[in-house]
């Protein structure tokens, strides 16, 4: 019914052609050919172009140009036709797109090719991604264009990415659908000649054909990656355009884009002007008028030829709806990929190795259940929710390297901190074991609190080794440095014993300690055999005893003590003694020359 009344329609739009009612006196300009309905998601034909174009009696060649929106694709039409902005295609410095649908300028070019009169049309077509519209609009102007043309310019900003391949290729997928629905399965689809044109062209070093070349070449795959499959996929729905396709560059023409319509040639970059009449004979050279079923098309075969493929196009019946379905997807997916990177980013790395399994394990399970309840269709859907799963794979993959990495610094930081609280120990001003274990017990608890992560088991290895060799160290140097401490400190205390305070307990006290010491050693032939000794052991514990406790670290005080002590002693033997007498000490030694008894001589 839907097809009868487009017919319908039709019939009379050429019935009022024909009569002339609705005659265009100045085709001297650019007509809608094809425009959106108010929903912006289906396309219909529109008069003015339709009767720019039934009125042309020779062979119709179409040239189109396609691209993202505010590429400068209707600039680029009028320079071809040597217009200005003025009286050519709308141009626009907005954000949003100035042409809607698709335009044809009302004027051919008339060109001789191969024999045959051919007149010339340029189209413009609505730019793809802006906004307000659907991702199946977009599919379906790419498709129309590419039945449409003879030859089709994709024109692109300074470089192609994968997503302009995979739009083209399914531009392609879809003309072929459309042609085949229209004209039988078995008729051949005659692509148009492809240009790809890369406007501002910065890039240095390869040429835009050698840039093309590359990016449609397949991509080795000797391990059977599904992602590296879909993407040499996509350049395979592009062998039907076989060698019909072309590269060619145009830099930039002015840097001040905004007033490129008020400059005339001459304030054109002059490699631009250059370039764009290099492109126009490129152009011309590789046109050729519209074939379908290997016959030419007239004008009004053109229009009842655009009227079939646009009738299929709205049916909706086409693959663009499994795109739309995968763009709706693809939009869930995301979100459900940024929910699960969002958990998992709240964990503060380093964590173990079980911490982390469990919170992705959880993470994704989340993700998937909101994508399970948010997701449109089965097929396509059931290939976003695998793809999601691998998305989610790679972060993941991506959160245990973070891990691994954090872990080893942390625990890495760790192990040289006890290592140099290791190295400190070793080289105490006074040799204590107590104060050794307490140290070892810090480092080896601290580390296996703090350390976590996947790093922990290696470093755990290499900490007992490195711990083992300090306590070794500490323990053989240990009695060594101890035995020489006392040797020293009794040979002090005698000093300061009989010179300084002249306690003479204190004298005999460091004598005995001196004795015992040297001629231990000398009976028993080593000093090793001393460290078995139970007097050795006493004096051990009473060192330890002395030298440190929780409530007083010697080798951190000695200094200070010692310095006090000094000033004490010397207040006392400056001014006690004088003050006090001895009686507040143990005897002292007596000095019996004092001349203060002795009788005076006359």
């Amino acid at each position: 019914m839907e097809i009868s009344s487009g017919v319908l329609v039709f019939s009379i739009f050429l019935c009022f052609f024909a009569s002339g009612s609705f005659s265009i006196e100045d085709f001297h300009q650019a007509f809608p050919i094809v425009e959106p309905d108010p929903g912006h998601t289906k396309l219909r034909l529109s008069r003015e172009g339709l009767e720019a174009i039934g009125r042309i009696t020779t062979p119709i060649a179409a040239v189109a140009v396609i691209g993202p929106y505010r590429s400068g694709k209707s600039f680029l039409l009028n320079q071809l036709l040597s217009l200005s902005c003025y009286e050519g295609f709308g141009v626009g410095h907005m954000r949003d797109t100035k042409t809607k649908g698709i335009w044809v300028w009302g004027t051919p070019i008339e060109l001789d090719i191969d024999g045959v009169r051919t007149s010339v049309f340029y189209l413009d077509t609505e730019g793809f991604e802006s906004i307000g519209k659907s991702n199946v609009y977009d599919d379906r102007i790419f498709a129309l264009a590419t039945v449409m043309s003879s030859v089709l310019i994709y024109n692109l900003p300074e470089t192609i990415r994968e997503a302009d391949i995979s739009r083209l290729s399914f531009a392609v997928e879809l003309a072929e659908e459309f042609y085949g629905r229209v004209k039988g399965q078995d008729i051949a689809f005659e692509p148009a000649k492809l240009l790809w044109l890369i406007q501002r062209d910065f890039l240095q070093g390869k040429s835009v054909q050698e840039m093309v070349d590359e990016a449609l070449r397949h991509v080795p795959n000797n391990d059977g990656d599904k992602n590296i499959e879909m993407v040499n996929q996509i350049r395979d729905s592009l062998a039907v355009m076989g060698d019909n396709s072309t590269a060619f560059s145009l830099p930039q023409p002015h840097l001040q884009r905004t007033k490129l319509c008020d400059l005339k040639d001459g304030e054109l970059e002059p490699m631009y002007v250059k370039k764009r009449e290099q492109l126009k004979e490129l152009v011309a050279g590789i046109i050729h008028p519209k074939i379908v079923q290997g016959k030419h098309l007239n004008g009004k075969e053109f229009i009842s030829f655009l009227e079939q493929i646009l009738e299929a196009l709205n049916k909706g019946e086409i693959p663009s709806t499994g795109s739309l379905v995968e763009v709706f997807n693809k939009g869930i997916l995301e979100r459900c990929l940024k929910l699960y990177s969002g958990w998992m980013a709240a964990l503060h790395l380093p964590v173990s190795e079980k911490h982390l399994e469990d919170t992705h394990q959880k993470s994704r399970d989340e993700a998937m259940k909101v994508f399970d309840e948010q997701h449109f269709g089965r097929h396509h859907a059931k290939k976003s929710f695998e793809q999601l799963d691998e998305e989610i794979q790679k972060v993941y993959k991506n959160f245990i390297m973070g891990n691994e990495y954090q872990s080893s610094k942390l625990c890495e930081a760790l192990y040289t901190k006890c290592e140099e609280k290791m190295d400190q120990l070793q080289v105490l001003r006074l040799p204590s074991m107590a104060k050794f274990n307490v140290g070892f017990l810090q480092c080896n608890q601290s580390f296996e609190v703090e350390c976590v992560g996947p790093s922990k088991a290696n470093y755990e290895r290499r900490m007992k080794k490195m711990l083992g060799k300090s306590q070794s160290l500490f323990i053989k140097e240990y009695n060594h440095r101890l035995f020489n401490w006392l040797v020293a400190f009794s040979l002090v205390m005698v000093v300061v014993g009989r010179f300084i305070i002249k306690f003479f307990l204190i004298e005999i006290g460091a004598w005995i300690l001196f004795i015992f010491l040297e001629t231990y050693t000398r009976m028993f032939w080593s000093a090793e055999s001393l460290y078995y000794n139970p007097v050795w052991h006493f004096i051990v514990a009473t060192w330890e005893t002395l030298v440190y406790s929780p409530f007083l670290d010697l080798d951190r005080w000695a200094i200070p003590m010692g310095v006090i002590l000094a000033i004490l002693i010397l207040y006392w033997r400056c001014y006690g003694r004088r003050k006090h007498g001895s009686r507040w000490l143990l005897p002292l030694y007596n000095n019996k020359k004092s001349g203060s008894n002795r009788p005076r001589s006359d």
